[in-house]
């Protein structure tokens, strides 16, 4: 959901790029899940406010600026049961990652391992062993999407 860009102030308040649509819409959370590389623990948020492009926060346990410099480059992200519910016809990327991807002829093309924005759209990382597919998640690409079956079906060659 962000990533920590470095320490604001002396008393413990970091500076936070939010990956979120809008800037303020990381602030929403009471906690965060704060980490790299898979090793992650939880803090309550004690503070946020948007500060033009940024966030600045305050978190728990973090109370001077050295300890707040020292998160600089890690990753945030929330629990997705804190997430709220998506509207309909919209879904949450996060909840595309591992489903598997087939074409209208029946190929199985591989499971979605990433999405990510072009700046146009979105776009489905799919991988099959050494294989990877960037198929556009538009309309004219993606034909069904079901979350329970964990299953897209798209219009695109198995050769493409």
């Amino acid at each position: 959901m962000g990533r920590v860009a470095g320490a604001f102030g002396v008393q413990g308040w970091i500076k936070v790029h939010p990956y979120t649509e809008t800037v303020a819409n990381l602030a929403g959370y009471a906690r965060w899940w704060l980490g790299r590389e898979g090793e992650r623990r939880e803090l309550e948020v004690e503070g946020c406010q948007s500060h033009g492009d940024v966030l600045v926060a305050k978190l728990a346990g973090i109370d001077d600026r050295e300890t707040a410099a020292a998160l600089k480059g890690a990753e945030l992200a929330v629990p997705r049961a804190a997430f709220p519910q998506a509207e309909e016809g919209e879904v949450y990327w996060a909840d595309l990652i591992g489903l598997k991807v087939a074409n209208l002829q029946g190929d199985e093309l591989g499971e979605v391992a990433e999405v990510f924005s072009n700046g146009a759209h979105a776009i489905l990382r799919v991988l099959r062993g050494d294989e990877e597919r960037l198929i556009p998640f538009v309309d004219a690409a993606v034909r069904t999407l079901d979350l329970p079956a964990r299953r897209i079906e798209v219009e695109w060659g198995a050769d493409w």
